[in-house]
């Protein structure tokens, strides 16, 4: 078995087709073909959490082993550590073992990215930033990639970070300027990454109303990056409509109507002309938020693109 590190992970799971990927994925998972139990979820010492995520289509399995240690950037240490491991499902065959954190920012990206193509009103941006981790860069990234944004903002309560990220973005060629409050943007802005990993929210409610929103930084039922205002007048999507129940906070605190939240897999089976949902989930107009949890449904997609790629 290969063990794939941080930067060959990366070359194995470009955006633009991974995203494709996870679109064939989440519509056999919504026609019942996929085995995706819930993540199981451990609590750890210093606010940390253990996260266990397998799944199966039948020809691969995999699972996810990660921890997220809040304490551990004030120690120099990452604060997601972990792997992706791949396997045959009829034989138990290891194929590989994928990098954990890479395999997660990539294919969250990818799933917004998915998202944006299938609900953004005006998709080619510009798009705001906030944050200025591993999460705001791949999304940055990704966008650039798949929807062709030119114009990047990154907002970031460490101003120096946003900076660092601005420089970080423009040399891979994507176009970036920082700013120092959403309000100085949100006028202009048509897409809104939310990648932190504050409590409260992060972005007022007064975005455009032709405005996209991906809220990826929260999966704590207590933290939202959204303001309750916001979410009530959004239309809502999600990765993983079992896991947003018990971990969406942004929707949790602001007591959605559950009939009113759409799995993203619904609108891919829609796409492939499996089904209608699309038109009914686009019928009304107002901002769309798309509220990403996780889903190991997602790291399957990984791996299977990353398949394709192994010697």
């Amino acid at each position: 078995m290969k063990v794939y590190d941080a930067a060959a992970t990366a070359a194995l799971l470009p955006y633009v087709p991974l995203s494709e990927e996870i679109a064939g994925v989440l519509a056999a998972k919504s026609r019942g073909e996929l085995n995706v139990p819930e993540r199981l979820s451990l609590p750890l010492p210093g606010g940390g959490v253990l996260l266990v995520m397998p799944a199966t289509d039948g020809q691969l399995a995999v699972t996810k082993l990660i921890t997220v240690s809040p304490g551990n950037p004030a120690l120099g240490l990452p604060l997601i550590q972990g792997e992706v491991d791949v396997m045959r499902a009829n034989t138990g065959e290891r194929l590989g073992l994928l990098d954990g954190p890479e395999v997660t920012a990539r294919r969250t990206a990818a799933a917004s990215l998915l998202a944006a193509e299938l609900l953004a009103p005006e998709p080619q941006g510009p798009l705001l930033v906030v944050g200025a981790g591993v999460q705001a860069l791949s999304h940055a990234m990704a966008f650039h990639a798949g929807l062709g944004v030119q114009e990047v903002f990154v907002c970031a309560r460490d101003s120096a970070k946003a900076e660092a990220l601005v420089v970080r973005l423009r040399g891979a060629g994507v176009p970036a300027s920082s700013v120092a409050r959403p309000e100085d943007v949100l006028d202009r802005a048509t897409l809104i990454v939310t990648a932190t990993n504050s409590p409260t929210p992060v972005i007022p409610e007064t975005v455009r109303g032709d405005a996209f929103i991906a809220a990826i930084g929260s999966f704590s039922p207590e933290r939202a990056e959204i303001p309750v205002s916001l979410v009530r007048r959004c239309r809502l999507f999600t990765d993983s409509l079992e896991g947003a129940r018990t971990e969406a906070g942004d929707l949790l605190l602001a007591v959605v109507d559950w009939a009113e939240v759409t799995p993203l897999e619904q609108m891919c089976i829609a796409r492939s002309g499996q089904g209608g949902a699309e038109g009914g989930a686009l019928a009304h107009r107002g901002p769309v938020l798309y509220k990403a949890v996780g889903c190991a449904a997602l790291d399957l997609a990984a791996a299977r693109l990353a398949c394709l790629g192994m010697g």
